[in-house]
C-alpha cells in the first residue's frame, strides 16, 4: 500500500483527533503536567513534561496563566500524534480558540510537516489537510497580564551543539547577570557542554518531556510517520519555562541559513520552525493572544553557520564535549557516518587543524570515499540537501574554499580531489539585516565577528 493511499484510509477510518484535556499538578519536586489525546475509542495518547523544581523557579502562577501557556503547548504536541493517521478534524475540547488564531496553527502544522508529506509522496494542501473545531466556551486568545518579572533574565535552551554554545558564551559576556541555560531531556552533550560553561544542573532549568508509547506502536503497526516541528514545540515550552524564571528574553540560537529551502524550487524546509518566517508568526501570536511581555528571538539570526563556526571555535574549552549528531546522540558520539556530522566537520574545516577535527570527529571525514553522496547533498551537485539541520550549499562552498587554501594547497582529501573550489560568497564579518535582536545584542555579534 502505497503511502498517499494509506494517508487516504487512515483518514477515511479516522475522521476525528480530538484534543480532550490538559493537566498540570504542583508538588513538591515540581511541575507536572499531562496531555490527552484522543482517535476514535480505541486510541488514546497521554504524553507528559515534568518541570523539577529549582530555588529561581515560581510555581505559584495565575491559573489563567498556567492554563493559557499548557493548553497552547497541548496545541503544539498534538501534531506529533495526528500526523500516524492524519485525521481530516482536530476537535478541540479543552479550550477555545478564536477565528484569527487558527490559520496559525494551520500554517504551522502544515508547513512544520512539509518534510513528512514529501518524504512520504503525500500530496495534501493547506486548506484541505486538516480543519480545527473547537467544542469549548473557554477562550484561550486573551491576552495575558504582564506577570513576569521582567527583569533581565535571559533563557537560553541550549541543544548539545555549537549554536547554543555560542549564544551562551557570548550572552554570559553581555552583562554579570548569566543567562538561565534550559535543556529538554538531558543528554551528554547538553549537560556536557553547560559544565563546561561553569554551570552545575542546578542552575539549569530542566523540562522532562515524553512520548507516548501507544504512538510508538502504531508506527511498528504500519502508521505513518516523520519529521515533525520540534522547534515549535519547543517555542512553546519556552513560554512556561520564561513564566516560571521570570524571564523576559528567549534567546535561540537559530541562525540565517535556517531559512533556505531543503528541497530546492519547494517551501520544503526541515529547518521550518528554525526559520525567521516561523519566528517571526510566533511572536505576532504570543503578543497578540498570550501576552507581549515574552521577547523570543532568535540570537544568532544575523549570523550565518560559517560564522559561527567560526566563533565556536574560538572555545576549545568546548571542542570534546558538544555534539550534533543525530544518528549517535543516545550514545553521545559522532557516528562520522551522516549528512550532519559531515557538514558539522565542513563547516568547522577552515578554522580547526585537520588533526584536532579529526580527534573530534573520530577520523579525517573528507578522506572517507563512503561520504561521496552526503557531499554532493551539501555541495548541491544532488537535488536535494539532506533532511537535517544543515547550513546553506553556498556556505559549504565557501567553508571548502578557505580550506583548501589553509589546509591543503597540494594534495587533497578524496572527497575534495575533483572538487573545484567556488569563490567564497560568506562574508565572515557582515550581519544579516533580518533579525529580531535588542540592539545590545546586535552590537555583541557585531564586535564578536570582528574579533573585538
Amino acid at each position: 500500500m502505497s503511502n498517499q493511499t494509506k494517508y487516504n484510509t487512515f483518514r477515511q477510518a479516522n475522521p476525528e483527533f480530538v484534543y480532550e484535556s490538559y493537566q498540570y499538578d504542583v508538588q513538591p519536586d515540581g511541575l507536572h503536567i499531562v496531555f490527552l489525546f484522543r482517535v476514535g475509542n480505541d486510541i488514546e495518547f497521554a504524553p507528559t513534561a515534568f518541570i523539577p523544581s529549582r530555588p529561581f523557579l515560581h510555581f505559584d502562577q495565575p491559573a489563567e496563566v498556567l492554563d493559557t501557556l499548557v493548553f497552547n503547548m497541548g496545541m503544539i504536541e498534538l501534531i506529533s500524534y495526528w500526523k500516524c493517521l492524519c485525521p481530516p478534524t482536530v476537535v478541540v475540547r479543552c479550550g477555545k480558540l478564536s477565528e484569527a488564531q487558527i490559520p496559525f496553527w494551520k500554517k504551522i502544522y502544515f508547513n512544520g510537516l512539509g518534510e513528512f508529506f514529501y518524504i512520504n509522496g503525500i500530496e495534501a494542501t493547506i486548506d484541505d489537510f486538516l480543519t480545527i473545531r473547537c467544542e469549548s466556551d473557554k477562550p484561550m486568545c486573551a491576552p495575558l497580564p504582564q506577570v513576569t518579572a521582567g527583569n533581565g533574565n535571559t533563557l537560553c535552551p541550549i541543544g548539545g551543539g555549537k549554536d547554543s554554545v555560542v549564544t551562551l558564551e557570548l550572552l554570559s559576556s553581555m552583562s554579570a547577570q548569566r543567562p538561565i541555560p534550559l535543556i529538554m531531556n538531558p543528554r551528554g552533550a547538553t549537560v556536557g557542554c553547560i559544565e563546561a560553561a561553569g554551570y552545575t544542573m542546578d542552575d539549569v532549568l530542566e523540562i522532562r518531556r515524553t512520548i507516548h508509547p501507544r504512538l510508538l506502536e502504531l508506527n511498528k503497526e504500519g502508521a505513518l510517520n516523520g519529521h515533525t516541528p520540534f522547534s515549535a514545540m519547543l517555542a512553546f515550552y519556552t513560554l512556561l519555562a520564561a513564566q516560571l524564571s521570570g524571564s523576559h528574553n528567549i534567546a535561540l540560537s537559530n541562525e540565517s541559513s535556517a531559512n533556505e529551502s531543503t528541497v530546492v524550487g519547494t517551501n520544503v524546509n526541515h529547518q521550518y520552525s528554525k526559520s525567521l518566517e516561523f519566528e517571526n508568526d510566533f511572536r505576532q501570536y504570543v503578543a497578540s493572544f498570550i501576552s507581549p511581555n515574552y521577547n523570543y528571538y532568535s540570537f544568532l539570526r544575523p549570523l550565518s553557520e560559517l560564522q559561527i563556526a567560526m566563533l565556536f571555535s574560538r572555545n576549545e574549552k568546548y571542542f570534546d564535549v558538544f555534539r550534533s549528531c543525530n544518528v549517535g546522540s543516545k550514545q553521545d558520539i559522532w557516528c562520522a557516518s551522516c549528512p550532519k556530522c559531515l557538514f558539522a566537520y565542513i563547516i568547522l574545516s577552515p578554522f580547526i587543524a585537520p588533526d584536532r577535527l579529526n580527534a573530534i570527529f573520530g577520523k579525517a571525514m573528507l578522506d572517507d570515499a563512503s561520504l561521496r553522496q552526503y557531499f554532493d547533498e551539501l555541495t548541491g551537485v544532488a537535488e536535494t540537501k539532506p533532511f537535517e539541520c544543515v547550513g546553506t550549499i553556498s556556505e559549504v562552498h565557501s567553508a571548502l574554499a578557505m580550506t583548501i587554501a589553509r589546509w591543503y594547497p597540494h594534495n587533497r582529501p578524496c572527497l575534495l580531489a575533483d572538487y573545484q573550489p567556488h569563490t567564497p560568497t560568506t562574508s565572515l564579518t557582515t550581519l544579516f539585516a533580518e533579525h529580531n535582536l535588542p540592539t545590545e545584542s546586535l552590537a555583541t555579534l557585531s564586535l564578536a565577528i570582528n574579533n573585538k
